[in-house]
């Protein structure tokens, strides 16, 4: 469960800006389907999804990166070499933050305990770390390490809670890796449900990404899978009787077969597979026959529904947190609409999957199906930084049409649109 997540000076985003996903006490409205209980004591309930809005270029996607780095950094700079430069990027229009570090922040909820985890990374090495646990609600500080400039060396302190071999986890970190990434390959027992969060229950979809077909695709491995991407898809309405996932064997490649210039990343992809899969949908004729159409001859919103299908039934048996970035693209209103009913339908959502998303799909900016402590803005100052803001800072009246009030420009985070003239 995912309580907040805070970043400093990464990209267009210059000053801390924080997302929140806790239930505001002063909004009693739709309490019983788009909150749930957190299930540890002290905790406000929380929502079960949030939506930005913002014009183009204003920082939304940003937020979104920030959140699959720090992931990415999380599960990967163990493997990170001595040297080797980090993919940091700090605010490129303030020539003081770019001498300062990215920094990340995020509060989650893992096997009924809270947790409080973030770093600072430049391009060359992690300048702060540190993680809070709060078993039963107690604060206990686990680890933290910060960099001496002037001693040129980190400074460690590990609480009485963190057991282990904590000597040898620290000397086996790099400057340019995290404790936590480190010492989970070394067989930490006491990080792995912080690690696990990252690696099994954050889930991010970015603008422009290849459309991934892999957990549809696995459904449809067995008739009851693929029973249930087939209700996910018929919900649609784009006249789908069926789907048919065949697997094609590949004939066996040598690495000496691929082009030396070839990315090792796509190498790797390209031995690992055995197989690649044959995906059909199903049409009825006027006769009632069934005549099968090639996954490509199909809509990029067919294609899209099918490949979301396996990742959304997954997010909602798993309980998983999934960002998306533009959710509306090639998708019907009513399709979204759909999407997010399914997260925030307690009798589907049994596990409190949460959904956070960008679009430019105003129809949904609604009082019936969003809270304003769920809807956010995001939109750039003068220096050209990215801040995010709730709905609720406005303390919109209820009942008050937000889709009207925020095309009226009532909330900010709308495009400036000037006259053309040649």
């Amino acid at each position: 469960m995912l309580l907040e997540f805070s970043v400093t000076n990464y990209r267009s985003i210059r000053d801390t800006q924080t997302l929140r996903m806790s239930a505001s006490k002063y909004y009693k409205g739709l309490e019983e389907t788009n909150c749930f209980d957190a299930g540890v004591n002290g905790l406000p309930k929380l929502l079960r999804a949030a939506v930005i809005y913002g014009p183009n270029a204003a920082g939304k996607s940003n937020l979104f990166r920030a959140l699959h780095f720090m992931q990415s950094f999380v599960l990967l700079s163990h493997s990170h070499q001595e040297g080797q430069t980090v993919n940091a990027a700090p605010f490129a229009l303030d020539n003081r933050k770019q001498k300062e570090p990215s920094e990340f922040e995020i509060f989650f909820v893992q096997d009924n305990v809270r947790y409080q985890y973030g770093f600072a990374v430049s391009r060359v090495r992690v300048t702060r770390e540190w993680l809070l646990a709060f078993p039963e609600g107690k604060a206990q500080r686990w680890y933290e390490r910060e960099y001496d400039a002037e001693a040129e060396k980190d400074r460690w302190y590990f609480g009485s809670k963190f057991i282990g071999r904590r000597r040898i986890w620290q000397e086996a970190t790099r400057k340019n890796a995290l404790f936590l990434s480190t010492a989970i390959q070394l067989n930490n027992e006491q990080l792995k449900p912080v690690f696990g969060w990252f690696q099994s229950r954050l889930a991010t979809i970015l603008p422009g990404a290849p459309i991934n077909l892999r957990l549809s695709i696995h459904q449809c491995a067995s008739e009851e899978g693929t029973q249930h991407i087939m209700a996910f898809m018929n919900s649609a309405d784009i006249g789908i009787s069926g789907v048919v996932v065949k697997k094609i064997a590949l004939p066996p490649v040598k690495p000496e077969m691929l082009p030396p210039d070839m990315p090792q990343s796509i190498k790797d992809q390209i031995l690992r597979e055995k197989a690649i899969a044959d995906i059909r949908f199903l049409h009825k004729t006027d006769a009632g026959e069934s005549i099968s159409f090639k996954f490509d001859d199909e809509s990029d919103g067919s294609k899209k529904i099918f490949a979301f299908a396996g990742p959304w039934l997954d997010v909602l048996a798993k309980g998983r947190i999934l960002f998306i970035d533009e959710l509306d693209t090639s998708l019907h209103p009513l399709m979204v609409r759909f999407l997010i009913g399914l997260i925030q339908n307690p009798e589907i959502n049994k596990f409190n999957a949460q959904l956070i998303f960008t679009t430019h799909d105003t129809s949904v900016l609604d009082t019936e199906l969003f809270r304003r402590d769920q809807v956010w803005f995001m939109e750039k100052d003068r220096e050209q930084a990215s801040r995010l803001y709730p709905l609720s800072d406005f303390k919109p009246r209820k009942g008050e049409a937000l889709e009207k009030g925020y095309l009226n420009g009532r909330y900010g985070a709308l495009p400036f649109i000037g006259e053309l003239r040649f």
